[in-house]
């Protein structure tokens, strides 16, 4: 059971293990939120099981496990937006850490046997030099960090004390194809592509390390089959920009002009620098395989071909 599917990062999974393993049995269960999108999955829709459900409701969560012979469990459902968690975190506690706690609950009384927790290296905080490493100690800045962090160590608690079959990963900023326009990379190429002010907190100077979904899905897809239960693993890109560098590339490759650019307020909490070390997973056999220069060009042709997608999501709350 993949749950959160029908959002970004979800639904390329499905893609990617459809593709990989045909005929692989996959049931998805997603609310369908705001960024929940059943256009996401329409290229593979004849090939899934669908359930409309909450995380948090434990019944339906049973009943699907019970009902479908569920024996893994991979977790993306979660809120995401770390301007949305400073606007209300009621939502990201909820599903990121309540959320868990029902799906662990579900996996530990009808013996799921792997539960993979999806997660973020926001966890860890903001670094000036180095890298975060899994031993590293968590600190997060901001309520969707934080919410994701009680997630990850409710998974690791579960292990320790039920030896519930966990396993944990971290990813570093993804960016690709579905990802909703409130995101940074869709929300410039889409204002650059209709020639709107693209508004970059503070100084630009942030850096975030970038990796292609394709990769971070290939990584997660290792992870699981391969990871030891009870472990975290990084899944970083290895391609660490500022945001103002990402900006003015999605401007170079639309041939936009870089005065679109508007530098607004920075946000509370913004941390600095994010960077992992993905030894850990490299030793598993995974490396990423696109270039940051290429996978933009992928994202950046994929928005621009498929107006279909993103236009009726722009008045969505």
């Amino acid at each position: 059971m993949v749950t959160g599917a029908a959002g970004f990062i979800g639904a390329n999974f499905v893609h990617y293990i459809l593709e990989k393993y045909p005929g692989l049995d996959v049931l998805v269960y997603d609310k369908l939120t705001y960024a929940g999108n059943m256009d996401n999955l329409k290229d593979v829709r004849a090939k899934i099981k669908f359930v409309k459900g909450d995380i948090c409701d434990s019944r339906t969560v049973s009943e699907t496990i019970k009902q479908f012979g569920v024996d893994e469990v991979i977790n993306f459902a979660a809120e995401t937006h770390v301007d949305r968690s400073i606007n209300n975190a009621s939502d990201f506690l909820e599903s990121n850490v309540r959320g868990v706690y029902t799906l662990l609950e579900a996996v530990r009384k009808y013996g799921v046997r792997k539960f993979l927790q999806i997660s973020t290296d926001e966890v860890y905080g903001s670094i000036r030099d180095g890298s975060f490493y899994e031993t590293s100690n968590i600190n997060p800045s901001n309520p969707y960090s934080a919410a994701k962090a009680a997630g990850d160590l409710l998974a690791k608690s579960y292990y320790n004390t039920y030896r519930l079959p966990v396993l944990i990963t971290r990813s570093s900023n993804n960016f690709g194809p579905y990802q909703y326009p409130e995101k940074l990379i869709p929300l410039m190429i889409l204002k650059a592509m209709k020639d709107e002010p693209l508004p970059v907190y503070g100084t630009g100077m942030n850096v975030r390390d970038w990796i292609y979904a394709e990769d971070n899905c290939a990584g997660i897809d290792t992870v699981f089959r391969k990871g030891k239960l009870g472990e975290v693993y990084n899944i970083g890109g290895g391609n660490e920009k500022p945001n103002i560098e990402v900006v003015k590339l999605i401007l170079k490759q639309l041939g936009k002009p870089e005065s679109l650019i508007t530098f607004v307020k920075d946000r509370p909490g913004h941390d600095l620098r994010y960077s992992l070390n993905s030894d850990k997973a490299s030793a598993l056999g995974w490396r990423p395989s696109h270039t940051f220069e290429d996978a933009m060009k992928k994202t950046v042709g994929w928005y621009v071909g498929n107006e279909w997608w993103w236009h009726p999501l722009l008045n969505r709350n």
